[in-house]
This record gives C-alpha cells, structure tokens and sequence, in this order.
C-alpha cells in the first residue's frame, strides 16, 4: 500500500470514530439529564 493509500485510509478510520464518539457522548448527556430531572420530582 502506498502512503497515499494509508493516509487516506487512517483518516476515514478516524473521522469515523470521530462521529460515533460524539453521538455516544450526546447519548450520554441525554441520559444524565433525564435522571438529573427525575431526581428533582423525587425530591420535590
């Protein structure tokens, strides 16, 4: 493979961890907030 070929190859590589990171983060953050929200009406 040449190192045109690989460059190109570990940058999708990347980009794709890339995106799937930050829709797990997002996830996250969702979560999180849901049970923050449903702590507050268990207090109230």
């Amino acid at each position: 493979m040449n190192r045109a070929m690989y460059l190109a190859v570990l940058l999708g590589l990347l980009s794709i961890l890339a995106f799937t990171g930050c829709e797990t983060m997002e996830g996250m953050g969702e979560d999180m907030q849901e049970a923050g929200e449903e702590i507050d009406e268990a207090a109230e």
